[in-house]
């Protein structure tokens, strides 16, 4: 089966379970101060079960965008290197709202898996909650029991709090989870080894694909648990995973949920994927993967940005031009040719990218744009840092350097430094960009862009005590905006303006480029590197 023909097969198969078939909310959360983007198929449905609304349908079934790159839900670093991680991916769910429970959620779990996707029986494993004494709860002997009429005993694992427990948070609903693995091994390693030794253990190929939570109490805020009064299942089932396990494939970038956009990336740089652990084929499976979180994002509403969910957007992209860049050779803008290819992909399922391809499309190429004008002199800089670097650690300074001026987040330079072997020092870089804010915090409103670096002559500083009139070059410059107002920070090789220090008033005055006389309005000091402030 094609993953378009598995992905309708599940929602056809709750929809003759009397489930309505709703669409997925987006992927950007606008009305929960709690969440970024939505992490889990439940996100839409909390006010459900938390009791602030009714739900119209007792029975819903639906596919939903989801994207983990930060808090405690973040494998990003996993992303392209092992066989199933995801920033973004699709989450196949059924919900109850005060309906059926568990005889029906865990039977037509197995009746779907076994009988319509005709997954062999024999390397499923299914784990319930033991219970926990500590807290009183009990062991979930009604799942067990359930579970007993499908599967054989010796099948059914029983888990702790981490892995069979949810929890909404501190307070809310909440309840014991019943998760359904599968063994994808050989027949060779199944027998010197058995998949109940590996279930919840992070084997590649021994792995979860579907949950079903069963929201039976409410945490109250003196932490006790209170049964609620109606109960509810919640579940989730990975679809890039379930699609590997019926294709029969060893990765789910083996599958046609991702082959398309790899032809297409082979057409625009004449490589070929070889599904091979080389940085050239990881390379492929990240861009592969992180189109998808930056497309289906931006049609969504969130633009790439230096702060918040936006910045989270820019980091994944400027990620995936890095690995084009150094690990495909291609030299130019990638990403947004790819964006077609997506939008055609989920046109019928997610239709809001095909809707306003064209804008995605120009956001997309702007970004890569920018970014790669200082991606080469961020790389030369950082061999620079890497070279003088004699304690395996890069110094926090640097690390803010390449953050501030190169653009380069966190996390990409912390991946480069793994790949030569060292650290970075997150301490430092923290209180870099704590100093930072606190130099701007009187400027909360500026929106400050990356630094455009086209000068890498030596800086020789202040010559103003001497001459109020020489002949310099830029180095860098960048644009600000406050207040409606549009200005630009440029750095001068040598400069005649004094810096505002001391009580004293940063200097004022003109520069000419060629015919064109362009105002400065003041000079300020940051990070020891005069600052001059342009109309």
């Amino acid at each position: 089966m094609t993953s378009v023909e598995i992905r309708q097969q599940f929602l056809d198969f709750f929809a003759s379970k009397q489930h309505k078939i709703v669409p997925s909310s987006p992927i950007v959360v606008k009305n929960d101060p709690t969440l970024l983007f939505t992490n889990a198929g439940m996100n839409q449905f909390k006010d459900y079960f938390l009791g602030n609304k009714k739900s119209e349908f007792s029975r819903i079934a639906d596919t939903q965008k989801c994207l983990r790159v930060s808090g405690k839900h973040n494998d990003l670093e996993e992303v392209g290197v092992d066989t199933y991680h995801h920033t973004m991916f699709e989450m196949l769910g059924n919900w109850s709202f005060g309906d059926y429970f568990k005889a029906e959620a865990i039977a037509w779990s197995w009746e779907l898996l076994t009988e319509i996707y005709k997954l062999d029986k024999n390397r499923l494993y299914v784990t319930v909650f033991e219970g926990d004494e500590k807290e009183g709860i009990p062991k979930d002997e009604e799942a067990y029991h359930e579970w007993k009429k499908w599967i054989p005993e010796d099948r059914i694992l029983f888990g702790n709090k981490k892995d069979n427990f949810w929890e909404m948070g501190d307070t809310g609903p909440c309840g014991p989870c019943s998760e359904i693995h599968v063994d994808c091994r050989s027949e060779q390693e199944r027998l010197n080894t058995p998949g109940k030794n590996l279930v919840n253990n992070d084997h590649p190929q021994v792995i979860e694909i579907w949950n079903n939570v069963f929201m039976q109490f409410n945490r109250s805020k003196g932490g006790s648990l209170v049964p609620l009064p109606a109960q509810h299942v919640d579940t989730g089932m990975g679809f890039e995973r379930l699609v590997r396990v019926i294709q029969g494939k060893q990765s789910n970038y083996d599958t046609d949920v991702f082959t398309g956009t790899f032809n297409a990336i082979e057409n625009i740089t004449a490589k070929k994927y070889d599904g091979t652990d080389t940085k050239e084929a990881i390379a492929f499976r990240v861009i592969a993967d992180h189109i998808r979180a930056i497309g289906f994002t931006i049609a969504d509403g969130q633009l790439p940005a230096n702060t918040g969910a936006g910045y989270v957007i820019r980091r994944i992209l400027r990620r995936a031009v890095r690995y084009y860049y150094s690990y495909l050779d291609h030299k130019q803008p990638l990403l947004h040719e790819l964006m077609p290819v997506l939008a055609t992909q989920f046109e019928t399922v997610f239709p809001e990218l095909y809707q306003q391809i064209e804008f995605v499309s120009k956001v997309v190429r702007e970004e890569e744009e920018a970014f790669l004008r200082t991606l080469d002199k961020g790389l030369k800089r950082i061999d620079d840092i890497v070279q003088a670097t004699t304690n395996d650690i890069i110094n926090g300074k640097s690390v803010f350097e390449l953050f501030d001026t190169f653009g380069f987040p966190l996390d990409l330079t912390k991946l480069i430094a793994a790949e030569k072997n060292l650290q970075i020092d997150e301490a430092g870089f923290a209180l870099e960009m704590q100093q930072q804010k606190n130099r701007s915090r009187a400027a909360a409103t500026l929106d400050t862009e990356d630094w455009i670096v086209v000068n890498e002559e030596k800086e020789e500083g202040f010559v103003g005590y001497e001459n109020n009139l020489i002949q310099t070059r830029v180095n860098k410059y960048r644009k600000i905006s406050a207040k409606g107002k549009t200005q630009y920070q440029l750095v001068l090789a040598t400069t005649p303006f004094y810096a505002e220090s001391g009580g004293q008033i940063g200097d004022t005055g003109w520069l000419e480029f060629g015919d064109e006389t362009v105002e400065v309005t003041n000079t300020k000091k940051e990070n020891d590197t005069i600052v001059h402030f342009a109309k």
